[in-house]
């Protein structure tokens, strides 16, 4: 075992992790990245198929981001952004203001408002904190509710502090620390593939079309939304990831899931809270129109939302950083005279980072390159011609695709449905071997992630398919 494994299992606590597990092995140590490739101690090489767990968006040392670093590392690295601006951060906030306010969604419904405030955190968990927070001081300070209720969908996972916690609803990591957590309510998630109302005969998913679906579950939504309201506990929030839930099993949404949910809520005077942590930056796919290309998943179904919290992408994989963005009614109710102590009491020590907002800069000028755009689509397309190959194995339930984010849902078989159980640790066995084979990912579950950086092509897409393939038939046959 190297030096570097030794001083890992001594002293470092890994996040999401039985360490007991940990300590038994070998941890693979890397030590250096390019492009679409991790290299370990000993000098192998990986494809990175997870992004490095769903941040890296153009492959790492990019030259660049690396050049956008470098020349802001010259001037400085970081100042206050307590009673102090500084000059990336703001040419930033206005960029992505710009981006998150699509002009079709806005004229089409004077409901949508623009998104104009940008407050800066660290991560995605802080992003959510930040938008819970103001969501609900907003609500009772305009008169729309005393005591504001959040809601949130079955499986749902938007980070790991206090209030992200509150709003999750995943009992493998929120259980535990529920004595500590304030009440949400959940409503059922559209998870097509185990939908309880699917009458539709097993099928290979590749031609499959939900033809019974008559979107029970947006009725449900419809009704959680009506006996709240005749209880007298009117929902003020929905809180959600659009097209896609990742910690859940990359959960993705029927077409036209998230716009009529929305309407919904918005016919019921609830703010809508968009999750984009994982999904934004055009990891969904492009969303065009002859007015806008937009980067963000919720603006693929129209919907603008009172609240986007982005980080992961933001940096392009580079630095940890956030964004919460809001509209201009939730940032007034915040106004006021010192003395009235209206002021909004949060905010991080790193807040409006100057590293953090160069490189996303340069991050946002990558994303809008017309050539750039034209290779994720042909990526996107790539991706999915390589997954079809994998119908054939009986291991595979379904294939989810939504733009760059993939999940594979592993069962016992697929006429059956059947999951393993997580003793059998199928999908951790799956990427294990995927490892050997220069390819490395992380499982949720039964489910196998493949995210991979905007660089890869065609010939990666081929690398990645067939270690799953191989890895299928050495592990779970």
């Amino acid at each position: 075992m190297n030096k570097l494994a030794k001083l890992d299992k001594l002293y470092v606590w890994h996040p999401f992790t039985q360490m007991k597990d940990w300590l038994q092995s070998e941890p693979t140590v890397i030590v250096k990245g390019r492009g679409i490739y991790l290299y370990d101690f000993y000098g192998k090489r990986y494809i990175d198929a997870n992004s490095s767990i769903w941040t890296n968006l153009h492959g790492h040392n990019n030259s660049y981001l690396n050049r956008a670093l470098c020349n802001q590392l010259k001037k400085i690295a970081h100042s206050s952004a307590l009673g102090l601006a500084n000059e990336p951060a703001s040419i930033l906030a206005e960029r992505l203001v710009k981006i998150v306010n699509p002009r079709k969604i806005l004229n089409e419904n004077l409901r949508n408002k623009p998104l104009e405030k940008v407050f800066y955190s660290d991560n995605g968990s802080t992003a959510m904190e930040i938008a819970i927070k103001l969501a609900f001081e907003y609500t009772r300070r305009s008169g729309l509710s005393k005591n504001p209720r959040f809601l949130s969908l079955s499986s749902a996972y938007h980070g790991d502090t206090i209030g992200a916690v509150s709003v999750g609803h995943i009992d493998l990591f929120h259980k535990t620390w529920s004595p500590l957590l304030f009440k949400t309510d959940y409503v059922m998630s559209p998870y097509c593939y185990r939908c309880k109302y699917n009458k539709s005969e097993p099928e290979r998913a590749d031609a499959r079309e939900y033809k019974k679906c008559r979107w029970e579950c947006v009725d449900v939504f419809e009704k959680k939304f009506r006996d709240a309201k005749q209880n007298g506990k009117p929902i003020t929030a929905f809180v959600f990831e659009p097209l896609i839930q990742g910690s859940a099993g990359m959960i993705a949404h029927p077409d036209g899931w998230l716009r009529k949910v929305a309407e919904i809520a918005r016919n019921n005077r609830a703010l809508l809270i968009a999750d984009e942590v994982m999904t934004g930056f055009g990891r969904t796919g492009i969303c065009k129109d002859s007015d806008d290309t937009s980067l963000f998943a919720c603006h693929k179904e129209a919907v603008q939302p009172d609240f986007i919290a982005l980080s992961k992408g933001l940096t392009g994989g580079y630095l940890p950083m956030a964004a919460t963005l809001t509209t201009k009614d939730v940032f007034n109710a915040f106004l006021g005279d010192y003395t009235e102590f209206k002021t909004f009491f949060h905010g991080h020590s790193y807040t409006a980072n100057q590293l953090g907002s160069s490189v996303a800069l340069a991050n946002l000028d990558l994303l809008e390159d017309k050539d750039s755009i034209k290779s994720r689509n042909k990526l996107e397309l790539a991706l999915s011609n390589e997954l079809k190959l994998l119908w054939k194995y009986k291991q595979i339930g379904d294939i989810r695709q939504v733009g760059l984010v993939v999940g594979i849902e592993l069962v016992k078989n697929w006429r059956t449905r059947e999951p393993y159980e997580p003793k059998e640790q199928a999908g951790i066995k799956v990427c294990k071997a995927m490892a050997k084979r220069g390819v490395i990912t992380r499982p949720v579950g039964n489910i196998v992630v493949i995210m991979p950086p905007y660089c890869a092509n065609e010939k990666h897409c081929k690398k990645i398919v067939s270690a799953i393939a191989e890895s299928i038939d050495e592990t779970l046959n």
